[in-house]
């Protein structure tokens, strides 16, 4: 299910940073700048004339060996996941990433650099509300050869646990949890990528790291290191020293954390699930996680909010009780039948509400509209919808019963299907824009069996009575 959550946010202003690519080596320019509600995370290739913009989305994912590239037209960005995850880390929704070249820079090999820079910038809030994926059913994505799966199961809150395995013992196997993402600042945004040595000088051969830096990536050696080798890393890295010690990592790099390595994979989940465009509520289980596998669920994700937004009809439970029955609804709406055209109120929050309205044969206005053909005019479904939506807004103030509620505008509206006797209407309406000063802006769905019948934006003010 998808609803609205929270306030959209974004950057207060640009940030600016410096930094090597992993595998070009060269001297890179980002610029976080802030941007416009609904946007996203976009990002600018600004070496190219005119600026090439590149949305953050799963489908435009086209390579996932050594990071995770997205392109379009034929323009990359390569190793997107760590900045990814430190702005979906620090709650941004929205922001136009610039780029002087073909990758984002590694940094120190974490996102910390990507998150202070935010914290220092400022984050602020927009005024329309953000979308949330819901996750209601358990959703899978794996792979019988790598034996790696992500799952989401639904939950309250947004969860990831992450497990990996790479059947060597100087790395064994590790586990780690982000119980929330307001956490992600202090318990995964510092954990650096890392690698074996023996992908290492493959890479090396290739060509591929030129901005590879031992304080950039945990080298783990699972290997005996031959003496020839040691020279040439030596080289590599511009070390009088190479060394292993007991550890098991190349030249003695401390570890931020004993499972350092795990952290790392869940900020590499996070950032490769930014790629859905949206966040998602429910508990992210992933073992053996890779960026093939991350941004295969991330499509897999991508296209069920696709095929759910074309109607996006809220699972109701009809056997649990509701949170308002007609009697409540009347404590509180000022309308008398005939005129009361919401019978239950299912679900309400902050941001919306899910009512229902049961369509007989006795409604009154089917005398006339139409004798033989009896269908619901739209005018009432709209009406209906208004009164839904009063609930939403009343439940603000303390008093409801001392508050009338007026229309002050009708846009977007279409009817989609005919309402007929014995049909059941739910109507979902969610906030488009804060409450401020009694004035709502709300989206409003009529469904009936699951499809949209009618649908349109309404807005309404609350008035005291005199």
């Amino acid at each position: 299910m998808i609803v609205k959550k929270y306030s959209q946010k974004t950057l207060e202003k640009k940030i600016q940073l410096k930094g090597i690519g992993l595998h070009s080596g060269e001297q890179i320019q980002i610029i976080l700048k802030p941007a416009e509600k609904d946007e996203g995370f976009v990002f600018v290739r600004t070496d190219i004339n005119p600026h090439h913009r590149i949305p953050a989305l799963a489908n435009l994912v086209s390579k996932t060996d050594r990071g995770t590239t997205i392109s379009k037209e034929g323009i990359e960005i390569k190793t997107t996941e760590h900045i990814l995850a430190a702005l979906v880390g620090c709650g941004l929704n929205n922001c136009i990433i610039e780029t002087s070249g073909c990758e984002i820079p590694i940094m120190d090999g974490s996102s910390i650099k990507f998150v202070e820079a935010i914290q220092k910038a400022g984050v602020k809030e927009q005024d329309d509300l953000q979308e949330v994926f819901d996750v209601q059913d358990i959703i899978r994505v794996s792979d019988e050869k790598t034996g790696s799966e992500l799952m989401i199961i639904p939950d309250t809150e947004t969860s990831i646990t992450v497990m990996i395995d790479f059947e060597t013992q100087v790395l064994g196997t590790q586990n780690a949890m982000l119980n929330k993402i307001e956490d992600f600042k202090s318990e995964i945004a510092h954990c650096r990528t890392f690698g074996f040595l023996d992908e290492l000088e493959k890479l090396l051969d290739q060509d591929l790291i030129k901005g590879g830096d031992l304080n950039n990536a945990i080298v783990y050696v699972d290997k005996p290191l031959a003496k020839s080798n040691m020279e040439r890393l030596k080289k590599t890295f511009k070390k009088d020293d190479i060394d292993v010690k007991k550890n098991g990592i190349l030249n003695n790099l401390t570890l931020r954390h004993p499972n350092e390595a795990a952290r790392h994979k869940l900020l590499d989940v996070l950032g490769d699930l930014a790629l859905i465009g949206m966040p998602i509520k429910g508990r992210i289980i992933a073992n053996r996680p890779g960026h093939k596998i991350n941004t295969d669920f991330a499509k897999k994700l991508s296209s069920i909010i696709k095929n759910k937004k074309k109607s996006n009809a809220p699972i109701i439970d009809l056997t649990k009780p509701p949170v308002m029955d007609v009697n409540q609804l009347m404590d509180m709406l000022p309308h008398r039948p005939p005129f009361l055209l919401v019978d239950k109120v299912l679900e309400l929050s902050d941001t919306h509400v899910i009512g229902l309205k049961n369509v007989t044969m006795n409604e009154p206005f089917f005398k006339g509209h139409f004798p033989g053909a009896p269908v619901m005019p739209g005018v009432l479904q709209i009406e209906a919808m208004a009164q839904a939506g009063g609930v939403l807004v009343l439940s603000t103030v303390p008093d409801p019963e001392n508050y009338l509620t007026f229309f002050m505008k009708i846009d977007n509206f279409k009817f989609k299907r005919p309402v007929f006797p014995g049909d059941t209407i739910i109507f979902k309406i969610e906030l488009l824009t804060k409450i401020r000063r009694g004035i709502c802006n709300v989206r409003g769905y009529a469904y009936v069996n699951g499809q949209v019948v009618s649908e349109g934006d309404l807005m309404a003010q609350i008035v005291k009575r005199q």
